[in-house]
């Protein structure tokens, strides 16, 4: 194989990758079930094959990757529609810790021993399995764990704070980023090039070039970060 032939393999094996990982959806890289895992392994060993293995055509090589993730498609639409088959090939989750008791058989069961649990629940910031009214073993490998009760942080409704009323918007927007004004950003939040100027003087800039980040709170106010921050 000469060099020119090997990096046009290269690209075009890159470039169908892309293309076809897009088509399939953010599930494919975000939830790594059992599926998800053979599918891209299998995905990158065709994509590999198709880069350097001289004896596989072009031709042959970006049809089996094709076929290979229109397989993959199919079967996240049927995933969809059916649960059987969703459990059939994603399995289910497993209740590991449940009352504040381990589950010895589901532990055997997920193959973990009771140190990988603490790991695992340590990584959920619990320290100790008493803490635990419920783990539950979910089919992408993590772990979502409900603490007892009078472990489980105190919150607004439980001290009785009525909540703020002060929130004009859902979520901090951007509207200026490394100097230029996301006007787009402006519209959606019913604010104006205007506004903006004035909320600035009112932070003491002079010009939007002086501004590397700006952001519209919940509360409706400006956050402002300025160019050149000095390190001390």
């Amino acid at each position: 194989m000469s060099i020119i032939e090997l990096v046009l393999r290269l690209a075009l094996a890159f470039v169908t990758l892309m293309l076809l990982t897009r088509l399939m959806g953010r599930k494919e890289i975000s939830q790594m079930t059992f599926f998800n895992f053979v599918s891209a392994i299998s995905i990158g060993t065709l994509g590999a094959s198709l880069a350097i293995d001289a004896s596989i055509s072009v031709r042959n090589g970006i049809i089996a990757l094709v076929a290979w993730s229109a397989f993959t498609i199919l079967l996240g639409y049927i995933d969809l529609k059916s649960k059987k088959v969703r459990t059939s090939i994603e399995g289910q989750p497993i209740i590991l810790v449940r009352n504040g008791e381990i589950m010895e058989q589901a532990l055997s069961k997920t193959r973990l021993d009771v140190d990988a649990l603490n790991v695992l629940l340590r990584k959920k910031n619990v320290f100790s399995v008493s803490d635990v009214d419920y783990a539950i073993f979910e089919t992408d490998g993590t772990i979502s764990v409900l603490k007892k009760q009078m472990k489980q942080p105190m919150t607004k409704a439980d001290m009785q704070v009525p909540p703020k009323s002060t929130e004009k918007f859902s979520l901090p927007t951007a509207v200026i980023n490394d100097g230029k004004v996301n006007e787009r950003n402006l519209e959606e939040l019913n604010l104006d090039q205007n506004w903006l100027n004035q909320q600035l003087e009112t932070a003491g800039v002079q010009s939007i070039e002086e501004v590397f980040y700006a952001e519209v709170q919940k509360d409706g106010t400006l956050y402002v970060d300025k160019n050149h921050d000095v390190l001390h």
